[in-house]
């Protein structure tokens, strides 16, 4: 009992020394406010309009980033389309994701829904009890599907509102969905393939269409299934906003202002009405300002030229053109340059009007959308510079197109407002500024001093040759866990077998983004090279990249000329659900790969698959490996680890998400290389225990037992959003990877002297995560000593310390605990 009293008071001490006097704790925010707020006002509230409304780019259209539109009233939050990498920009640039409670989707294409089940996962998280998802009605049968890996999603209630339902409306405004249908759907006619994004008739899917008959004239598609003919543009009208009251004016005339008579004389002018007052009318003008009018504003994609002639003879768009509904104050074109460059489609969008603004975005709207990736990568890069090297991003090749009307390229951020007045705002846009990361970097105490030694000592050390080989080399793209975060994106990780072969192992959500910030240009010439991927398990931060990856590798080998060839991936086979109802409901893909069930690469497992066998001997020749195993681990069910034995004699081993596994410790042993997750730091054993995961130390420990030369650990929990923190287990065979970290064996030596200017560099969070660490403790102790007190213990009782796992279960729970 002492001993739980002196060590609660040293460390109450120690927080009182480092901290100052403890600050008084706020109360926790309320993520739920607005909800509670209107269920306040109750259903006969009416609101007067908002005050404030404007649109903000989320994603400006990139090939790295999508299209992605938020808009934002004092009563609702809406997105439009949710692409892949969408939730880690809306939580960088602070656009809060629990106020969602309406997205809208143009289409039922991979590049406008990619980061949907990352976002619903989320959205479940935060509490929030409805999301309803407007547009095609697949989205339906999308939900279904993601259900395949994400489970029941029980705990928030999903509401489909398809094309066909009524418009919507709420405290800010009624929206109108629109569906246009492609000239291309009544026949077999291909639209001309763009080095745009691809259009979802761009397919060579043969097979996948082969039952599919064309249609009669006039006869609408069918209504199951995928229909690649269908997008929805969507209207979006603001409620009236009532005039304001003008007090000083009513005083002058005599109101009866600051007593219950005036609250009808105030509603009364507010709706347009005159009021007497001792036997005097006065008109609503001279007491209220004017209304403010009911501005719309359109969200319309148009993937291909299939799409200009309906949208061009859309009855619904003519209503807003020419002043007849009202005025349109913008409208929002997701196209690429061939379409607005299209005379049919310009004179469409002259028909608005002068005072019609309009967004484009597409890919060659030109934008840095991860700023902090880049802020992060460039001061890094002033510590090694081959280890670290700076992003870059592709540059669309297309011609841009020249508009008659007034038209703004997006950029990420750009805000169009429409209350209180319309305008543009460039108030919040992004600024890449290197000499001002640098500068930041360089002002941090001892970050010059530790990098000019770790430099000196490298001299020092005589060259292996083994450095002169670039090849195998890893690419860190993801090395977070559970969701993607603004530094640390989710598990992927590129291994360059060769300059024309790599893999991938694991490929979470925005794992083609992270290829483009990291080679820029030669992203499709990566891609052409990819020969497999590995997929450890099903939990969403691991395998839904997977389809953008697909996608764009089929891009990728048409621009290169080459021939297309399925991709080789490994997988658990629970994967191809997934994949077979999404191919069936929403979009064809089952023709970009060739599943190869990673229990049957497990050490003595007899394949009776002539098909398996076939593909198994096609990926060990195509990525010159003598050996490709996988192993269940310790995490959830129908989880794997894998080695990769190269011919050349080299052994790398990946853990996936595990907890300590004896299997993986034999199958990996003698590895050159361990990639190993380490999600916690030390300390938090029982935490890793509950989440199936590892702590660092525990990780080290794996790759000692294997003896491994060389152990890398990734999959940080996002606590640890810049650095993890240290183990007192980290010695010169280990290192800790950052996302778009390169190595190679020949940085071995390198990797570990780095440790002393990274430590320079984040020195604030560290001691950030040490101050959280500290409290931790404290709490724990306070806790064991009132258990013990009421226990009656005897005072000589010490704390006891806890044992590590002992037992090895054969299969831990299969539930996804997401909060890291």
């Amino acid at each position: 009992m002492w001993a739980l009293r002196s060590l609660l008071l040293r460390a109450a001490a120690g927080r009182t020394m480092s901290q100052g006097p403890a600050r008084r704790q706020r109360p926790p925010k309320d993520p739920l406010r607005h909800l509670r707020t209107r269920e306040k006002r109750g259903p006969s509230w009416e609101p007067g309009g908002p005050n404030t409304v404007y649109l903000q780019v989320v994603a400006a259209g990139g090939r790295d980033a999508g299209a992605a539109l938020y808009v934002f009233s004092e009563y609702n939050r809406y997105l439009f389309n949710c692409g892949e990498g969408v939730q880690r920009l809306m939580q960088e640039h602070k656009l809060k994701v629990s106020r969602l409670d309406n997205i809208f989707l143009t289409r039922m294409h991979w590049s406008n829904v990619g980061g949907l089940c990352g976002m619903i996962l989320t959205l479940k998280e935060t509490g929030l009890p409805k999301c309803v998802l407007s547009g095609p009605p697949q989205l339906e049968k999308y939900l279904e599907a993601i259900k395949i890996f994400s489970g029941p999603l029980k705990g928030i209630d999903l509401a489909v509102r398809p094309h066909s339902a009524p418009e919507y409306k709420d405290e800010t405004m009624t929206v109108f969905q629109i569906p246009i249908y492609s000239e291309q759907r009544c026949g077999n006619h291909q639209p001309s393939r763009s080095p745009g994004r691809l259009s979802p008739e761009q397919s060579s899917d043969s097979a996948s269409t082969e039952n599919e008959q064309p249609l009669p004239d006039g006869v609408s598609p069918r209504r199951s299934g995928r229909d690649p003919s269908l997008i929805v543009a969507f209207v979006c009208k603001l409620h009236l906003k009532k005039g304001n009251f003008l007090v000083l004016r009513a005083k002058e005339l005599g109101l009866p202002v600051g007593t219950a008579a005036i609250a009808p004389i105030i509603a009364a002018v507010k709706d347009g009405k005159s009021v007497i007052h001792e036997g005097k009318e006065i008109l609503p003008e001279e007491i209220c300002t004017p209304p403010d009018p009911s501005l719309a504003f359109v969200v319309v994609e148009c993937p291909d030229e299939g799409f200009i002639l309906p949208i061009c003879e859309n009855a619904a768009f003519q209503r807003y053109q020419g002043k007849a509904d009202g005025p349109v104050a913008l409208v929002v074109h997701m196209a690429p340059e061939r379409v607005l460059a299209d005379s049919r489609y310009q004179q469409w969008m002259e028909r608005f009007g002068p005072d019609t603004q309009h967004l484009i975005l597409n890919e060659n709207c030109a934008s840095v959308h991860n700023l902090r990736s880049h802020k992060i990568q460039t001061q890094l890069h002033l510590i090694h510079p081959d280890i670290f090297p700076p992003l870059t991003s592709p540059h669309c090749k297309e011609e841009g197109a020249t508009f008659p009307v007034a038209t703004v390229r997006g950029r990420c951020l750009l805000k169009y407002q429409l209350r209180p007045r319309r305008e543009w705002q460039s108030d919040a846009l992004l600024t890449c500024n290197p000499d001002e990361f640098i500068a930041e970097a360089l002002e941090m105490p001892n970050f010059q001093e530790s990098v000019q030694e770790y430099r000196k000592a490298a001299q020092d050390v005589p060259a292996a040759a083994e450095r002169k080989s670039q090849y195998p080399e890893i690419i860190f793209l993801g090395t977070g866990s559970a969701i993607p975060m603004k530094i640390r994106n989710v598990s992927s990780t590129l291994l360059n077998i060769s300059s024309d072969k790599s893999l991938l192992l694991d490929c979470g959500e925005g794992t083609f983004g992270q290829l483009c910030r990291h080679y820029g240009d030669d992203v499709d010439r990566v891609l052409s090279a990819l020969a497999a991927v590995f997929v450890s398990h099903l939990h969403a931060d691991h395998h839904t990249g997977l389809l953008n990856i697909l996608l764009q590798r089929e891009r990728a080998l048409a621009s290169l000329g080459k021939p297309f060839h399925p991709l080789l991936v490994v997988a658990p086979s629970q994967l191809k659900p997934w994949l077979q109802q999404y191919h069936n409901q929403c979009q064809p893909l089952l023709h970009h790969l060739c599943l190869i069930p990673a229990k049957c690469l497990q050490k003595g497992t007899e394949v009776s698959s002539p098909e398996v066998e076939r593909l198994i001997r096609l990926l060990l020749e195509t990525c010159d490996l003598k050996e490709f195993q996988t192993c269940l681990v310790r995490h959830c069910k129908h989880a794997f680890g894998c080695a990769l034995v190269h011919t050349s004699g080299w052994k790398l081993v990946y853990s996936g998400d595990t907890m300590p596994c004896e299997a993986l410790v034999q199958m990996g042993k003698d590895a050159t290389l361990l990639i190993h997750e380490a999600t916690l730091e030390d300390g938090l054993e029982e935490e890793a225990k509950e989440k199936t995961h590892s702590t660092t130390s525990q990780a080290i420990g794996v790759g000692m037992r294997m003896n491994a030369r060389f152990i890398m650990l990734n999959h940080f929990s996002q606590r640890y959003a810049k650095i993890p923190l240290f183990s007192p287990d980290f010695n010169e065979k280990v290192g800790i990877a950052f996302d778009h970290m390169k190595v190679c064996f020949g940085d071995f030596p390198t990797v570990p002297k780095l440790t002393a200017p990274l430590k320079a560099l984040f020195a604030g969070d560290i001691e950030e995560m040490k101050e959280r660490r500290e409290k931790r403790e404290l709490r724990l102790v306070r806790a064991a000593l009132l258990s013990r007190e009421r226990a009656g213990e005897p005072e000589h009782s010490g704390p006891q310390e806890k044992g590590r796992h002992a037992e090895e279960p054969q299969s831990p729970p299969g539930k996804k605990l997401r909060a890291k």
